[in-house]
């Protein structure tokens, strides 16, 4: 594969190998360089997740914790493999795909068909968000899902606009803001059923319990490592730290900040999930219900209405700040590869408007978050491909080029994610 050079991947980005410090021209403390990962996290902690782990949690127990946790550790290596794309080389992952689509010689479709399955992910993405945020609505007032969906959305695309004019850094608080209500909102239910720990140690042997349970290892694998994310963080990186093509900081530091981001970012992101799982293994296995709704009233019935009602907040937290980002990424996406040239509000609506749609159908909301987890699983390898090609490459990222150890990493988890669609294709 011959792929974009870093002096001209298409389009000059020559000037990215300079770097001049126009913010904190002293030392750079680590903190005020963190927030990129944390934005995309929030993409980890979705609606998607809480519908995928509440489902594996009710059904088999403590039996998937190790899928959540191997899933978090691919999401940080993939994540962080993402932002340096980004500041090694001041290009989005979707940009630079489309240079060398367009370098290659390959027709245009080809740049429009990979740009259809990122926005198709993009999607799915979206449809858990503004699903999960409309059932947040429903339970806590009554909202019909509907309206709420309605009202998700909306509120998505607003807050997005209104974020993003006012810069990257208050863009960063705001979506970390959600990520702590989230967590208070999972984590503290969990307060009120304290889980098992040893059954939980127990959890983290790989097994997988019967066939039926392929669809769920996809669903929460998809939903944990998200494609859309992928995308956005390389996006993010260098809409934080570059100002006119330059960076604003040394390359080494840049990097080993984003290595602190992203480690604790998703770490937080992990916990969260698990906590989602044990949450479920320990009042819904025998329950008899794996739904949203169900452990809602659960949870209001056997635990109290202040466990419910935290437990709600978390999924209205996790549902409109997940839409906010999960729109900007498909919006990023247009952005790079559409055949034609969209303002910002078209293509943010254009991304949140199908979820708004299919909830008015009336299909039900848990199987939508569910199936679209494990939609979201067989984009990864779309997205994890090329990001593995481009970072190995020298021509690419010069000196900080993926060494061999790193390349058979990522061989590794490209083919455990191709792997996985395929069985799943073939127990569904």
């Amino acid at each position: 594969m011959r792929v974009p050079s870093r002096a001209n991947p298409g389009a000059s980005v020559a000037s990215v190998t300079g770097e001049q410090r126009v913010e904190r021209p002293n030392k750079v403390r680590l903190v005020a360089l963190l927030g990129p990962a944390f934005v995309a996290s929030i993409a980890y902690v979705d609606p998607g997740n809480v519908g995928a782990n509440l489902s594996a949690g009710a059904t088999y127990g403590y039996g998937l914790v190790w899928v959540l946790v191997a899933a978090s550790a691919m999401a940080a290596l993939v994540q962080y493999q993402s932002a340096k794309l980004g500041l090694v080389t001041g290009r989005s992952l979707t940009s630079l795909v489309e240079a060398w689509l367009t370098q290659s010689g390959r027709p245009r479709a080809w740049i429009w068909a990979y740009g259809a399955q990122a926005f198709v992910v993009a999607i799915a993405t979206d449809l858990a968000e503004v699903v999960g945020g409309a059932l947040a609505l429903y339970l806590l007032f009554g909202v019909p899902l509907w309206l709420g969906s309605l009202i998700v959305g909306v509120l998505s695309v607003l807050l997005l606009h209104a974020l993003r004019r006012r810069g990257e850094h208050v863009f960063e608080l705001a979506v970390g803001g959600v990520l702590a209500i989230v967590v208070v909102g999972f984590v503290g239910a969990l307060a009120f059923a304290p889980p098992s720990w040893p059954r939980t140690i127990e959890g983290l042997v790989p097994f997988v319990p019967d066939q039926k349970a392929w669809l769920l290892v996809a669903a929460m694998l998809g939903a944990t490592v998200m494609p859309h994310a992928i995308y956005l963080h390389s996006s993010l990186a260098v809409d934080r730290h570059f100002r006119n093509g330059r960076r604003l900081h040394p390359l080494p530091e840049l990097l080993r900040a984003q290595r602190w981001d992203v480690g604790s970012a998703l770490a937080v992101a992990g916990t969260v999930n698990i906590a989602m799982l044990l949450l479920a293994a320990t009042t819904l296995q025998d329950a008899g219900g794996d739904t949203i709704e169900a452990a809602y009233h659960v949870f209001m019935t056997t635990l109290g209405p202040l466990a419910a009602v935290i437990f709600a907040i978390g999924l209205l937290a996790s549902g409109i700040g997940s839409a906010i980002v999960g729109t900007h990424a498909g919006s990023r996406v247009l952005k790079d590869l559409a055949p034609v040239r969209l303002s910002p509000t078209v293509r943010r609506v254009a991304t949140v408007a199908p979820a708004v749609l299919i909830l008015i159908t009336g299909v039900s909301p848990t199987v939508v978050l569910v199936v679209s987890q494990a939609v979201l699983s067989f984009g990864i390898a779309l997205a994890v491909v090329p990001l593995a090609l481009f970072t190995r490459s020298p021509r690419v990222m010069g000196d900080h080029a993926d060494g061999v150890g790193m390349q058979i990493v990522n061989a590794l988890i490209t083919v455990a994610l191709i792997a996985l669609n395929i069985v799943t294709i073939a127990t569904l």
